[in-house]
């Protein structure tokens, strides 16, 4: 049966509606630059000039209906109806241009109670197959009743937008419409964009539902304990919540409703930097047919990918279905976390490798979002870098950071679940005198967590950020615990330690006027 988009103004004739992985290669193969096969049998991509996301070209409707919902300012900006109709018709046009057009029909959140209809009209094979591993595909039956989609996007990223169109800072251009349903790409082929566009979609939708939209892992134990793990790039996210003796819920996006918590996503979108067997085997091993490998060196002979080479970008992707890794929990969704773990890089190395929270500090540091970065490569940067993103993904959120961090407070307080701050950075110093916290013990942290081995031992109360610091650990020197302890220069653990607290400080100012006392009053003094 022919499958026509003539609805929305586009006329093309040959339209590929949840191709065939085979027919997605061989597409790819003949037609994209760049695209080749690797020896593991996944399929090699060029996103083109952008290899991430452009942040500060997403644009949002400012209407009537939502306006008030929205958070304006440097991360949700705005957008009139007028420029939204005019970079659509750009799109729609440069659809139009095609001589063939792909299609993909899915579903958004494994809880059907809340679960999105997606549509995805894009011009790239690479495209299709990203989205089909990313989103949850309907079977055969659920394909013939799909009916209206909820929402559709409109990839026309081949085609840059009109930088004189007003409200355009570049040629590229995200443009998200809430009332008419729509997601409008000009200007960027970073495959990306598509999945944080939904989820940005259902970072609005689901707290009108009472519902907590998490930029989080998610796992669950034999008993039925599941854990939500919050941490920005870098900090063990990912690494951390493939645990071989618990189930993947998830390794990027969930909600957590009163039954319980579901993954948003049907796949995986992994970093690939220096990827190793040894070190991450989940992610390693599933890289075979079917998975997408965003912008990597390979062997022009062999097809052997090097991960290491970061000479096209640092943010190297690997795409895949979440059935490519054996561990999971199928369908992705449980019951309510019993953990929430936010896990901090702190390369100041002046937060415990563990603390436990309340949950008004629970909501503080979910509000604050914090790591910190090593010092990079410029020039007299010799000092790391703090770095703060509101709910572990200030980009996505469309409400003001107070609306998620009640909802998790509740939701902690409802299922009477624990929160924890994990610090996967530095100890015995800051960045350059200490060292990183050994892997090994940061896993059997998140064990005992998972074990409950903290219920009964000894804390101590850490005099500046507040929080409760246990004192013993399965599989950890004690020693380490305590970060104090570990420096050999106490002054300047407590120098180092005031610059991290005044950066807390400074960063939750922005939120004060908007943020119930009690949370602002368990930030550190």
């Amino acid at each position: 049966m022919n499958f026509d988009l003539n609805q929305y103004g586009i006329e093309v004739k040959e339209i590929l509606r949840n191709s065939s992985v085979p027919v997605l290669y061989e597409i790819g193969l003949r037609n994209e630059k760049g695209t080749a096969i690797s020896d593991k049998g996944a399929l090699l991509v060029y996103s083109g000039e952008k290899t991430g996301r452009s942040p500060k070209d997403k644009r949002i409707v400012r209407h009537p209906d939502s306006e008030n919902n929205i958070d304006w300012g440097d991360i949700n900006i705005d957008l009139d109806e007028h420029t939204f109709d005019i970079n659509r018709e750009r799109a729609i046009d440069f659809l139009n241009t095609r001589e063939r057009l792909f299609v993909v029909d899915a579903f958004a959140g494994w809880d059907k109670k809340y679960r999105l209809k997606v549509r995805i009209v894009c011009t790239r094979a690479y495209h299709a197959l990203f989205m089909q591993n990313m989103l949850i595909m309907p079977t055969p039956e659920e394909l013939a009743d799909f009916g209206e989609p909820d929402y559709v996007i409109f990839n026309g990223g081949g085609f840059p937008a009109n930088r004189h169109t007003s409200k355009m800072t570049s040629k590229t251009s995200i443009d998200v419409n809430l009332e008419n349903k729509e997601i409008v790409i000009l200007g960027t082929e970073y495959a990306g964009e598509m999945k944080k566009g939904i989820f940005s979609i259902m970072n609005y939708l689901m707290p009108l539902e009472d519902v907590l939209p998490m930029h989080c892992s998610a796992n669950v134990g034999e008993s039925g304990d599941v854990s939500v793990l919050f941490g920005l790039s870098g900090t063990g996210k990912t690494t951390l919540s493939a645990d071989p003796k618990r189930k993947l819920i998830g390794d990027d996006e969930h909600c957590w409703t009163d039954d319980g918590v579901f993954n948003i996503e049907g796949g995986c979108y992994a970093k690939a930097i220096d990827l190793s067997e040894e070190n991450e085997p989940d992610i390693y091993n599933a890289i075979r047919y079917g998975t997408v490998l965003e912008n990597v060196i390979y062997d022009p002979k062999t097809r052997a990918v090097d991960y290491s080479d970061t000479s096209i970008t640092q943010n190297t992707r690997v795409s895949y279905p979440i059935h490519y890794i054996d561990n999971i929990q199928h369908p992705c969704l449980a019951g309510n976390a019993k953990n929430v773990i936010f896990l901090t890089c702190d390369a100041f190395g002046v937060l415990p490798p563990i603390s436990k929270l309340s949950p008004e500090q629970a909501s503080y540091h979910f509000i604050s979002g914090y790591t910190a970065k090593v010092a990079g490569t410029e020039m007299g940067v010799t000092e790391p870098q703090a770095t703060f993103s509101a709910c572990f993904g200030a980009a996505f959120m469309m409400w003001h950071p107070n609306k998620y961090a009640e909802l998790l407070a509740e939701k902690i307080k409802k299922h009477n679940a624990t929160a924890w701050l994990v610090n996967t950075g530095w100890t015995g110093g800051a960045h350059g005198v200490g060292s990183r916290i050994k892997l090994k013990y940061t896993r059997a942290i998140i064990d005992a967590i998972h074990n409950n081995d903290f219920a009964n031992v000894e804390t101590v109360v850490d005099p500046n950020f507040g929080f409760e610091v246990p004192l013993s650990c399965p599989g950890v020197p004690s020693e380490i615990l305590v970060p104090k302890n570990t420096w050999e220069d106490k002054e300047g653990y407590e120098t180092v330690k005031s610059k991290l607290v005044k950066l807390f400080q400074d960063n939750f100012k922005a939120f004060e006027a908007s943020v119930n006392t009690e949370i602002t009053e368990a930030g550190p003094k």
